[in-house]
């Protein structure tokens, strides 16, 4: 299953909570890249620029897709610009990995990734303005509106999020894969 949305839709925090609660994998595309890559995804936008990390973006995603069979129970989180490449999702529908859009206000997006870069000391490269942050946002949803489902994470917990999709998809967690009552 493949988490995509904006930057603060919570598609690496939602996956690592329903990759624990599934007892599958956890992958973030974007630590991918930086351990292929040696550096970090700003120091790529800063030093190569947008096209060059696109670049690796779009290798990394093969090589992950490769990696993935029928069987892999393994959640991956995509960045906010991975899936709207036409590149990558065409990849990712030939491979049938279901998508799952995870939306929010963009002003809980904007304050998600505004606390985030405040608390982590870090910089997201497309960050830049509120207005800029929307317009980013307005442009994209479309693209983001393509995946398998849509679900939103305005207002809830990472804990809530995950529990709801795993309802909705008629996941089993791993407790009660293994006979628990939970």
């Amino acid at each position: 299953m493949i988490l995509v949305g904006f930057m603060g839709a919570g598609k690496t925090s939602v996956g690592r909570a329903l990759a624990g609660e599934l007892g599958w994998i956890f992958e973030d595309l974007d630590d991918r890249i930086e351990q292929r890559e040696q550096r970090t995804v700003a120091e790529i936008f800063r030093h190569a620029g947008e096209n060059a990390f696109r670049r690796a973006e779009h290798s990394a995603l093969q090589e992950l897709l490769r990696e993935l069979t029928n069987q892999s129970e393994r959640i991956i989180a995509l960045g906010g610009g991975a899936f709207i490449q036409e590149n990558n999702s065409r990849l990712i529908e030939a491979a049938k990995v279901p998508t799952i859009f995870l939306d929010a206000d963009v002003d809980e997006l904007w304050g998600r990734c505004s606390r985030q870069m405040e608390a982590l000391q870090t910089e997201r490269p497309l960050l830049g303005s509120l207005e800029n942050f929307r317009d980013l946002y307005e442009s994209r949803r479309p693209h983001y509106r393509k995946a398998s489902f849509t679900h939103s994470t305005t207002g809830k917990s990472v804990s809530e999020i995950a529990a709801e999709i795993v309802r909705r998809l008629g996941l089993h967690s791993k407790s009660r894969k293994r006979g628990d009552s939970h």
